[in-house]
């Protein structure tokens, strides 16, 4: 993100911050989102991150701080869960983001090896500033099958003033209700239950998967959405529903931009129709 530069895309209304010197566009967000989207980063230095956080702080709603990610990728650099056993970086990480930028700084965890060792870090957590807490139900080692601790998130929820984030097992439109009791969190966080279905958030209850993942091409063809990221949603909706092994699912892979995933998907039509017509907002082609 530090290698970024803000740039307004006239052609879809969008503001792209974009790796200088390519068109590889790392974030792309818009004003109607400005008061909902939250940016999250990995880091583990806490200059590199207000470097971040100024590049972007003015198009979000708030900064959060990943500590909760278990994935190689992230822990092999310090970043994500890695932090959870460096309370001193933690501290130096938030505090340094609180002093510094006007938008509101969060940061997610996970669970520690016990209840109480959880506790004392989100109470040092709080002491940072932040405006609130997110907390994952599950410790490093356990695996997305293992189930969400929600009464050690609710330890957490009872030990702290600021609000607390609850994630973790929630796959249906009424588990949001059911981790709010179980814990008594503000908010909850839906991650893989949001990837596979994004109807989750209805209360007229999930729509088939098919017709979603469509709605999901479209949209993702209508404001050019990356293909990295729009390749990984679906593998994800595939592989939870189905197999990538089948012809579906292989065609995905082999997919390099979104017009292959347009003839994937039945929607060539709509692919060109949508390039044909996108022009900047101020009416010139």
């Amino acid at each position: 993100m530090i290698k970024c530069e803000r740039k307004v895309n006239e052609c879809i209304g969008t503001t792209d911050f974009v790796e200088k010197g390519t068109d590889n566009v790392v974030f792309r967000t818009c004003n109607q989102e400005r008061n909902q989207v939250v940016f999250q980063m990995g880091t583990s230095d806490a200059v590199r991150s207000l470097k971040a956080a100024q590049i972007v702080c003015k198009d979000v709603a708030a900064v959060d701080i990943n500590m909760g990610c278990p994935k190689s990728f992230s822990v092999s650099g310090g970043m994500g869960a890695a932090l959870l056993t460096r309370p001193d970086l933690i501290h130096d990480i938030l505090t340094t983001l609180r002093r510094n930028i006007d938008t509101p700084v969060t940061c997610k965890i996970r669970l520690l090896k016990s209840s109480q060792d959880t506790v004392e870090l989100a109470r040092r957590i709080e002491k940072t500033g932040v405006s609130a807490l997110a907390v994952h139900g599950r410790k490093i080692a356990d695996r997305p099958r293992d189930p969400a601790k929600w009464n050690e998130i609710a330890d957490i929820v009872s030990a702290l003033s600021i609000p607390v984030i609850a994630n973790g097992d929630v796959f249906e439109y009424d588990d949001f209700q059911r981790i709010k009791v179980a814990t008594g969190a503000s908010s909850v966080m839906v991650a893989r239950g949001a990837l596979w279905n994004a109807s989750i958030f209805s209360p007229k209850g999930k729509e088939h998967w098919e017709d979603v993942k469509r709605e999901y091409v479209r949209k993702s063809i209508l404001w050019d959405n990356d293909i990295k990221s729009t390749k990984h949603t679906l593998r994800e909706m595939i592989t939870h529903y189905t197999c990538l092994e089948l012809p579906e699912g292989k065609a995905v892979i082999k997919s390099e931009n979104l017009a292959d995933l347009a003839k994937v998907y039945g929607e060539e039509e709509y692919y060109w129709w949508v390039s044909a017509n996108r022009f900047p907002l101020n009416g010139h082609k």
